[in-house]
């Protein structure tokens, strides 16, 4: 019986460092992201995950290394090619947009459509489905900045899957979210089956909607791996100066951390 190769990943950086004024905050960083999985970046404030996710989308650009999607130098990819295989939800919704919520979905049409091309028919089904897929087809002539914080980021998603990409970037979609809306959120990522990566503030949440965690610290890659790899309590300890202990999830089996308090005390490990 012939034995069955794994899949390219999609995504693949190798030996990516980046500085600002001579400071290096990001080094020599490699990693790869497996077709069909959700990749979690964790670590503490400063640690670098915006500005490695904003490497990844061409926002900055690297001092060295390099990032290919399908192999392909993502550097040398057209700019409207490259709009099309990678979508980007940021950390903060965007203010002062003056459009419906559908009108905000369909502009992931855009990297699609030629000079004054008009919607297809297809491609207003494609809107329709998208709207109901983050269950927000009743709010679809509702202006977004009426929305809520967890719909306005449900609408932005809506956007990415209308925009039919490979890989979707996510910077703290979760930020500022009641816990339900930050459950959901990453449940919805987690079933549209592409491959993701997405900066996760909770590692709990990361824990267990995750296929892989990529740690930082630093500017560096110190962890990698499944869940239960990364997240011990030993590594935890190290990275974000806490004490805490790892045990199994009820429900999925993942690591839960339960963390130890009396930091005010002044002895800085906890009680």
């Amino acid at each position: 019986m012939q034995t069955q190769l794994p899949p390219s990943p999609v995504l693949t950086v190798d030996g990516l460092s980046w500085s600002v004024g001579g400071q290096r905050l990001l080094d020599d960083i490699g990693f790869s992201v497996p077709a069909g999985k959700m990749i979690g970046l964790i670590g503490p404030n400063g640690a670098g995950k915006s500005s490695l996710l904003r490497c990844l989308y061409r926002f900055l650009r690297p001092d060295t290394g390099l990032v290919r999607l399908d192999g392909i130098d993502c550097s040398a990819i057209p700019a409207r090619e490259f709009a099309r295989r990678v979508s980007v939800v940021q950390q903060d919704t965007p203010a002062g947009l003056d459009v419906s919520v559908r009108e905000l979905v369909a502009m992931g049409l855009t990297p699609h459509k030629g000079w004054l091309e008009f919607d297809s028919a297809a491609d207003r089904r494609h809107v329709n489905e998208a709207l109901a897929t983050v269950g927000l087809s009743k709010f679809a002539w509702r202006p977004f900045s009426l929305l809520s914080g967890g719909e306005k980021q449900r609408a932005l998603i809506a956007r990415a899957i209308v925009q039919q990409p490979q890989l979707l970037i996510l910077d703290e979609p979760t930020n500022h979210l009641d816990i339900r809306y930050q459950i959901q959120i990453l449940e919805l990522v987690q079933s549209l089956g592409i491959s993701v990566i997405a900066s996760i503030h909770d590692l709990n949440l990361a824990s267990a909607l995750c296929d892989r965690l990529l740690l930082l610290d630093g500017g560096r890659l110190v962890a990698e791996g499944e869940p239960q790899q990364v997240l011990t309590e030993e590594t935890i300890a190290r990275v974000f100066g806490v004490c805490c202990r790892v045990s199994a999830h009820p429900q999925h089996g993942k690591p839960l951390i339960s963390y130890f308090y009396g930091y005010h005390s002044g002895d800085g490990h906890g009680q």
